[in-house]
């Protein structure tokens, strides 16, 4: 019996049972959609976490107060101490560096902005002109915050979309006057829309002069500073030079910690890429079920169909030949499965796509093709022990149905 007999043999057998064929197709299906759409969620997460920190801007450093170690912890958290904090003499002294091309001072709170009546709880941010070209945001109408002294509270403020939206209607946001917490503040400009950006909605922002959200929101420090090198290879150098620069100012003491945009997606590529690794081996547990599955059946099948195995013994197959048989029909079984469970997969990715547009909902290849695999190495390992119960039979006692 040749290879090509033992698939037209195995291929009938199938045939002749589609219920008992269905339901281990669909067992391999399953399993192997399961792995697809894992895997996708994990990778839809990285991709939306990239993309969020990509949206900062290019060449950026960040820059944190306190000192974060390898344990997670600050200077002086045992000690009840608060990190110390950076103040915008530090951000400033941070421009005296050849590898910093700009820097953009942070401070964030909430408070309740009010106009014509019209009232709603709000995130403010303190800032400078150089935001607007460091984070790569566009307007919509108006201007951004002027290029003036850091230390000067001006009552003015852009807007973000959403507020212009909900404060002022269908008339114009630009020179209306607006009530910030306990203060006001003219509109200068208007954000176009963004949507959210690490965390923070830009659409529901209320930016200030970073001197006046300090008064606002009584904070003597900085939130965060961004720092934006002059190109890609000036990154490390303008980390060392921050580092150092801050260093000398707070006395000698290193209490600042200044991470890249990269590492950062490293960090975050590194942890996303386990889970989904962790996700498709969980999936994968699905197509070893599936795989016992087929083994019980299959063992079933050779019990039903000794006359068969019989008559093709008495006809000269000899028992490599029925092993092959049977291990054939495993495979049959696992290729068909596998590729209905990865069609199944991309529909249902499909559908979670077409619920959130804004995620890239996309198994990643080597996830694809490593469920195929598994999936027929499952169908072949688990077709081995039916296919040697159906070898050993004795030919005479099998025509006779024993």
């Amino acid at each position: 019996m040749t290879y090509r007999d033992c698939v037209r043999v195995a291929g009938g057998a199938l045939v002749r049972y589609p219920l008992r064929t269905l339901m281990m197709l669909l067992a391999t299906a399953i399993g192997v959609a399961a792995v697809l759409t894992l895997t996708s969620l994990g990778e839809a997460a990285r991709r939306f976490v990239s993309g969020e920190f990509q949206s900062l801007g290019t060449h950026l450093l960040i820059v944190l107060p306190g000192k974060i170690e390898t344990s997670g912890m600050g200077p002086g958290l045992m000690a009840g101490e608060a990190p110390r904090d950076i103040t915008l003499d530090d951000a400033r002294a941070l421009l005296r560096s050849p590898a910093v091309e700009k820097v953009a001072p942070l401070v964030i709170g909430a408070a309740t902005v009010s106009f014509a009546g019209l009232e709603r709880d709000i995130t403010v941010m303190g800032a400078t002109a150089s935001l607007l070209e460091v984070r790569g945001w566009k307007l919509a109408s108006g201007k951004f915050l002027r290029d003036e002294d850091w230390d000067r509270a001006s009552p003015e403020c852009v807007i973000g979309h959403v507020v212009r939206a909900e404060l002022f209607a269908g008339q114009p946001a630009v020179g209306q006057w607006l009530r910030v917490g306990d203060r006001r503040c003219r509109v200068v400009g208007v954000l176009a829309e963004q949507g959210i950006s690490v965390m923070v909605n830009v659409d529901e922002l209320v930016l200030m002069p970073v001197a006046s959200a300090q008064q606002l929101l009584d904070v003597p420090g900085l939130f965060r500073v961004l720092v934006q090198s002059g190109d890609r290879d000036a990154v490390l150098r303008a980390k060392r030079e921050v580092t150092a620069i801050l260093r000398e100012r707070h006395r000698g003491i290193e209490d600042v910690t200044v991470i890249t945009q990269d590492s950062v997606l490293a960090t975050f590529d590194e942890i996303f890429g386990a889970l989904t690794a962790a996700l498709a081996g969980i999936a994968s547990v699905s197509l070893v079920v599936a795989g016992v599955l087929i083994m019980n059946v299959m063992l079933v099948a050779v019990s039903q169909r000794t006359r068969e195995i019989g008559l093709l013994k008495a006809l000269g197959a000899n028992r490599r030949q029925v092993t092959w048989l049977f291990l054939t029909e495993a495979v049959i079984l696992a290729i068909f499965g596998a590729v209905a469970g990865t069609l199944l997969g991309y529909l249902a990715v499909g559908m979670m796509h077409a619920l959130y547009p804004n995620l890239d909902f996309q198994p990643p290849a080597w996830a694809v093709g490593g469920a195929f695999v598994v999936a027929v190495g499952c169908g072949l390992v688990f077709g081995i022990l039916p296919a040697r119960r159906a070898a050993r039979l004795d030919p005479i006692a099998a025509l006779a149905g024993r």
